[in-house]
């Protein structure tokens, strides 16, 4: 469903939805995108692109009402650092990193559901791979042998 949409941004920082021929607030335009819309918005007086800052703004009104964005730390390393050297990681390399976080989640979650409806025994399997794993190895040998002496 993924189409465009122009919003056209009124120097009464309203927006107006040029398809429906209807003023949207920001959480109207935050369901579009969660509709799979790609949102474009024109400030009507400059006719500039200020796509990016009402977006901005959508995160920010999230951020105040969780009263929380990015970890701290992460806020006083942009403000440390300023935007020469953070703007060219937000550009080249954030969107990769987010899409590939997804790609990934999606895929795990994915393979578990089929495990699962395939009524895999994960315990098990699970069991044998962490006996693998060095750190663990003590813990299990010693787990074992101590099952022995009891039987």
């Amino acid at each position: 469903m993924d189409h465009k949409k122009v919003l056209k941004k009124y120097p009464n920082r309203r927006l107006y939805d040029t398809d429906q021929s209807a003023y949207v607030t920001l959480e109207d335009v935050a369901k579009m995108i969660k509709d799979g819309v790609q949102i474009e918005v024109i400030d009507l007086k400059t006719n500039q692109d200020v796509t990016a800052f009402i977006l901005s703004q959508i995160i920010m009104e999230r951020a105040k009402k969780n009263n929380a964005l990015l970890p701290v730390s992460l806020l006083h390393l942009i403000i440390r650092f300023g935007e020469d050297v953070l703007n060219d990681f937000f550009e080249k390399y954030l969107e990769r990193i987010i899409d590939s976080y997804l790609y990934y989640k999606n895929n795990m979650e994915e393979q578990f559901t089929s495990y699962l409806e395939m009524g895999m025994d994960l315990s098990k399997r699970t069991e044998k791979n962490v006996k693998k794993m060095t750190p663990f190895h003590y813990f299990w040998d010693h787990t074992s042998s101590e099952k022995e002496k009891n039987k």
